[in-house]
């Protein structure tokens, strides 16, 4: 979702060269716990429950990296984060790893510092307004207010649109997806503006959610997933293994209901390499020759994930499209565990 353009580049990047150079898998096991990032409230990626614990997409990625370290999904400290307070919290050693719907570009990458493990979910910049507004296209929001989260690329992909397609718009800036909700619903702005899944994640919070259109144009490319600081290769090894392990198993066939019985054995050596029946993966990462076993059981594979927090069974109600196994069509692809 909203992905913050951050003007003190080089504050954060001074923040993560020092941070990374303490060895953070070594701090976490030392700590035995995991400080994750996370949003300040996104249904089915990352939220409190009524029970005050943390559930959704982005959460079972921090569990399953704990459970991977530390043989534990719930040693897990959450550390919620802003569009703006992000990069701040990961760059000076406050949380491990981010993992809180935020998109993979160029300038975070190389002038931020910071080391995005893979995509855990391919998404793209939306539109939501009131259906009573019978606007069917964004081409049509000519002079629209628009909820837009400060700090965020979203408001430079708001700002190309409008002006390649010759519109205008009044922007009407808002911190957190709880305040975009609150101001959209009570009519400050006509529309609101983030990525698609955020979109449908807020629009499954509404009383009547069928009173609120996402519009059909997807105005950019959001490859959304985790990320860690520059310099610590062996930490981001482990975190980037851990997402692997999950897309891998799903293509693989193993689940939460079958793992246990193919962890004794299989005919198939990735799976056995994977599970650690044979060979030395876990050795490799300095994990123990279980560990993506451990990370499997916090949640299941990556498709056990999507279908219980945000697929189509759930509120959020999104289709794999792009995040489908590559076998299936979509984009998909773990590299070989060999």
């Amino acid at each position: 979702m909203n992905n913050s353009v951050f003007f003190g580049a080089l504050t954060v990047a001074g923040l993560a060269a020092g941070a990374a150079a303490a060895g953070t898998l070594d701090d976490v096991k030392a700590r035995d716990k995991l400080n994750c990032g996370v949003s300040t409230g996104l249904v089915g990626f990352s939220a409190p429950n009524a029970n005050g614990e943390w559930e959704g997409f982005d959460i079972a990625v921090c569990r399953a990296v704990a459970a991977a370290v530390l043989g534990d999904p719930s040693k897990v400290e959450y550390v919620p984060t802003t569009g703006k307070t992000r990069f701040t919290a990961l760059a000076s050693g406050e949380v491990d790893v981010l993992a809180r719907n935020t998109t993979w570009t160029f300038s975070r990458d190389v002038d931020l510092k910071f080391e995005f493990i893979g995509v855990n979910y391919y998404d793209g910049q939306g539109f939501m307004i009131p259906k009573e507004l019978g606007v069917s296209s964004a081409k049509e929001l000519d002079g629209a207010t628009v909820c837009i989260q400060t700090g965020t690329t979203t408001e430079l992909n708001l700002a190309d649109f409008f002006r390649a397609n010759n519109i205008s718009y009044e922007p009407v800036p808002i911190e957190t997806n709880a305040e975009a909700r609150q101001q959209y619903l009570a009519g400050a702005c006509d529309v609101y503006t983030t990525d698609a899944s955020g979109l449908a994640a807020t629009r499954a919070t509404f009383d009547d959610p069928s009173n609120h259109v996402i519009l059909p144009e997807i105005i950019s490319k959001e490859p959304l997933g985790p990320l860690v600081r520059h310099g610590d290769n062996e930490w981001g090894d482990v975190v980037r293994w851990t997402l692997n392990a999950l897309v891998a198993a799903e293509e693989l066939g193993i689940t939460s209901a079958n793992m246990s019985e193919k962890a004794a054995g299989t005919d198939n050596p990735e799976i056995n390499r994977l599970l650690g029946s044979e060979g030395n993966l876990g050795e490799m990462l300095g994990l123990d020759a279980d560990w993506a076993q451990k990370a499997l059981a916090a949640g299941g594979n990556y498709g056990e994930i999507f279908a219980k927090t945000i697929g189509e069974d759930t509120p959020v109600g999104l289709a794999r499209g792009l995040n489908a196994q590559w076998t299936d069509g979509g984009l998909l692809y773990a590299p070989p565990f060999r």
